[in-house]
């Protein structure tokens, strides 16, 4: 029986990205996405084409009244195309970035910050768990900037390390039903995050890419197949770990 990943998200960038990686691994893939329906049936169709399932389904993770609605929206495409009441791995890749220094820095975007990467993966996934395989998988995204600073990252990287130490609570609790839980942690990469920040700007793509041992920023082909191959049964006996996929960046 293949296995079933849930990728918030997984519309674009990083999301989109292990969405197929894990689709070219041999599972199938419930897509996420917050407004571009167009950009999640892209991901959907190439997603078929490789001969694996896949839905998409719309998500706001940080409108936490919607999550029931998006249960029982999930647990009906369990059942339609699958013939099952529960999947296998559970990806919280939604987010967003704010970028400013801290005395320019907004509560509202202070409150949007943590509302979709702290309070939006904490209430999905207890809201998910009951229909979480035994022996499943969550894997939480974070950051590099929560073991290095650079300005203009405050509340994000804040938001980020909140995220990692409830990735150890996650995998404590959830343990006795054997559930492994992670923190994948991404350093720069180039993608349309952030405006493009760092794909885009090229004096901060050099600016990170000078901090990395390899020598230039990610792509998201660097990171999505690593979230897929933590995925496999080979890595059953990784959990509460913070893994960093950054090319040695700051070491």
């Amino acid at each position: 029986m293949s296995k079933i990943a849930l990728v918030t998200g997984a519309n674009r960038g990083l999301g989109r990205n292990t969405a197929l990686a894990i689709a070219k691994s041999g599972g199938d893939v419930i897509v996420t996405y917050r407004s571009n329906a167009g950009q999640a049936q892209e991901v959907v169709t190439l997603i078929r084409e490789m001969g694996r399932q896949a839905v998409a389904l719309p998500l706001d993770v940080a409108d936490t009244a919607s999550i029931p609605a998006f249960v029982e929206s999930l647990r009906s495409e369990l059942r339609n195309t699958w013939g099952r009441d529960s999947f296998d791995h559970l990806v919280n890749n939604a987010g967003h970035g704010e970028f400013a220094l801290i005395d320019e820095t907004t509560e509202a975007q202070f409150d949007g910050l943590f509302a979709v990467h702290v309070k939006g993966v904490f209430f999905l996934a207890k809201a998910l768990l009951p229909h979480l395989a035994d022996g499943g998988r969550i894997v939480n995204l974070s950051s590099g900037l929560t073991r290095i600073s650079f300005p203009g990252f405050a509340a994000y990287s804040a938001a980020k390390a909140a995220v990692e130490m409830l990735t150890v609570y996650m995998a404590r609790e959830f343990g006795a039903r054997g559930i492994a839980v992670n923190t994948v942690a991404p350093g720069a990469i180039e993608t349309d995050f952030g405006g493009g920040l760092v794909r885009d700007n090229a004096e901060v793509n050099a600016q990170f890419a000078g901090m990395t041992a390899l020598g230039r920023v990610g792509l998201p082909d660097d990171i999505g197949p690593m979230i897929a191959s933590l995925l496999r049964d080979d890595n059953r006996w990784v959990t509460a770990q913070r893994i960093e996929v950054s090319g040695g960046q700051t070491i």
